[in-house]
């Protein structure tokens, strides 16, 4: 390809409000451009990257045994009721009506559809197990659509489907789309980290992340560098054990106090709404005092008491209760409830729905609002004094907390999503009537899994990963040209009709060659080679063709190199072979 007749321009500055890395050099490159919030163009650069992508993709799905099919993106919406989350997507299912007055919903995911055709083609278990896959459009209408590929709208995502006979064969197709995605992931050459997360509106039991840690991810990862465990925030737990700060001491050598048996006791604490307020007013730790949390769960008041020093995490939250809605309640809202907002207090309390986060169940007492002006209540102890509808972890996990595994501290970083696989299990297949009959003639659901990656988020995270001040680094599996022919002084004898020579000679042998012929001072050509960011970069001008010879540069080396023209696309391929 001549740079002169590419589609698509470099740009010297990102726009304003490009802000992530990504975002900004794949704009200034000219490999996508932005339609509306969270629609993107692929320009020709940025697709011959994506399909490099699915090309890898593609052949790690078939190697594991997966094939490939492709599935509507209007769906009835019926199927959506059917399995019934069209509630856990809300407003992220984008729906639209026909010229029938029939509404049709445009697919975020294909699980309903890959039921239904399992359903109509699986009878015995003889076809199982069963993987199936595509590559395919995604709509979601994302409240915040942000950082560029990272948060869309509308993107091209693998997604793949098994089907088993029962919870063993699920575990093995799961192992199986593990090691496929690790084998993605090392071929592109990005290292990622498997961490536990929440399945969300997909659904299912069990699910995992591939996350790529950098700065400007828009997850957190919690993780433990001494035993290796790793859980998105959203899901990541932690051991209710007391800081060590707070505490002076560690966690062993807690073990084993005694808990204290006084009875509760009111106490005055004038102007102390804030567990902070009241920790320094009585001299005690947050960790000894109880917070309470109001929120609105699908339309019933919801009263969350946790440990002073701990916050609530609502996606854990909204999981325990099972709701589609979550918000926190009003102030009205809680004095409607009987409640004395800044004093409440679980202690005799009626009428509302408790949800407790096991830090309450310690053993230790705690000091709690009295739901009473001006007042607290010390010494409270769970379930002496108060109960919970739902006692279950809420709690965010945070750097410092006690790993769940080992004790030891955990530790946080940013990070992006670049695949997420779940274990389904038969909920959906069972609403779809997706079963098979046994060698003895009896019909069991069948056990589904899903798989998805996202092939803009994948280049997006690429570039995250993979970059310095003066643009991308591609890595040689995915970069949209082999090469960068830079040719200097299209003025003087010789280097055009040398430069077009080399160009022909490259293609000949099968090298993918972008070459830079425009009329333009050698600084706008090294500048636009480092942002775009091919992995060698092959430069003619006056001063090599006096010695014959071009001058190679990897983009990831500051050196330079004279190799001769003779035999070049021999040389050539020696160079990328070991890139």
């Amino acid at each position: 390809m001549r740079l002169s007749k590419l589609f698509g321009k470099t740009l010297r500055q990102a726009p304003a409000d490009a802000e992530s890395i990504s975002h900004q050099l794949l704009l200034r490159a000219g490999m996508i451009a932005q339609t509306a919030a969270g629609i993107y163009s692929y320009l020709p650069l940025g697709w011959r990257v994506l399909r490099k992508i699915e090309g890898i993709v593609r052949e790690e799905m078939d190697k594991a045994g997966g094939q490939e099919v492709m599935l509507p993106v209007l769906q009835p919406f019926e199927f959506w009721q059917q399995s019934g989350r069209h509630v856990s997507f809300g407003k992220s299912l984008f729906t639209l009506t026909d010229r029938k007055e029939h509404t049709l919903a445009l697919g975020p995911t294909h699980e309903e559809i890959m039921a239904d055709l399992v359903h109509r083609y699986v009878q015995s278990y003889r076809e199982l197990p069963l993987l199936l896959y595509q590559m395919q459009t995604k709509l979601r209408d994302e409240p915040r659509p942000r950082g560029g590929l990272l948060r869309v709208r509308e993107f091209i995502m693998k997604d793949l489907y098994s089907f088993d006979a029962d919870e063993a064969g699920l575990d093995q197709s799961y192992r199986r789309m593990k090691q496929a995605y690790s084998a993605i992931y090392e071929r592109i050459g990005l290292p990622v980290l498997m961490v536990e997360a929440d399945s969300g509106a997909i659904g299912g039991k069990e699910s995992d992340e591939f996350m790529v840690l950098t700065e400007g991810g828009e997850d957190e990862v919690i993780f433990c560098s001494a035993c290796g465990y790793a859980a998105n925030a959203e899901k990541a737990e932690f051991a209710k054990t007391e800081s060590s700060a707070e505490q002076g001491q560690s966690p062993a050598n807690r073990e084993g106090q005694s808990d204290n048996p006084l009875p509760v006791q009111e106490i005055a604490t004038p102007g102390a709404k804030t567990i902070l307020q009241v920790a320094d007013l009585l001299g005690v730790p947050a960790s000894h005092t109880l917070k309470a949390v109001f929120y609105y769960a699908d339309g019933e008041f919801v009263f969350v008491v946790i440990r002073g020093d701990l916050e609530v995490n609502e996606t854990k939250l909204r999981n325990a209760l099972k709701c589609a809605d979550l918000r926190l309640a009003t102030e009205a809202e809680v004095a409607e409830a009987g409640i004395v907002a800044g004093f409440a207090s679980p202690v005799g309390i009626r009428g509302v729905k408790f949800l407790g986060d096991d830090s309450i169940a310690s053993g230790s007492s705690f000091i709690v609002g009295a739901n009473k002006p001006e007042y607290h209540l010390k010494n409270v102890r769970y379930p002496r004094d108060f109960q919970v509808d739902l006692l279950t972890d809420v709690a965010v996990a945070q750097p410092g907390h006690y790993c769940p595994k080992c004790r030891a501290e955990l530790s946080s970083d940013r990070g992006i999503e670049v695949g997420h696989v779940f274990k389904l299990g038969t909920f959906i297949s069972e609403r779809f009537g997706a079963s098979y009959l046994d060698s003895e003639g009896r019909s069991h659901p069948i056990f589904m899994g899903s798989y998805g990656i996202g092939l803009g988020r994948l280049l997006a995270a690429i570039v995250e990963q993979s970059h310095d001040d003066k643009g991308i680094i591609w890595p040689p599996s995915v970069t949209p040209y082999q090469i960068h022919l830079c040719a200097l002084n299209l003025d003087k004898p010789s280097v055009l009709p040398t430069a077009e020579k080399v160009y022909r000679e490259l293609q000949e042998q099968n090298i993918e060659v972008l070459f830079d012929d425009r009329d333009d001072s050698p600084g706008v050509k090294f500048n636009d080679a480092d942002l775009l960011g091919i992995p060698l970069r092959l430069t003619l001008s006056p001063r090599t063709l006096q010695s014959q010879s071009v001058e190679v540069k990897r983009r990831t080396a500051q050196e330079t190199d004279l190799v001769p023209l003779e035999n070049l696309a021999v040389r050539v391929k020696e160079l990328l072979a070991g890139l």
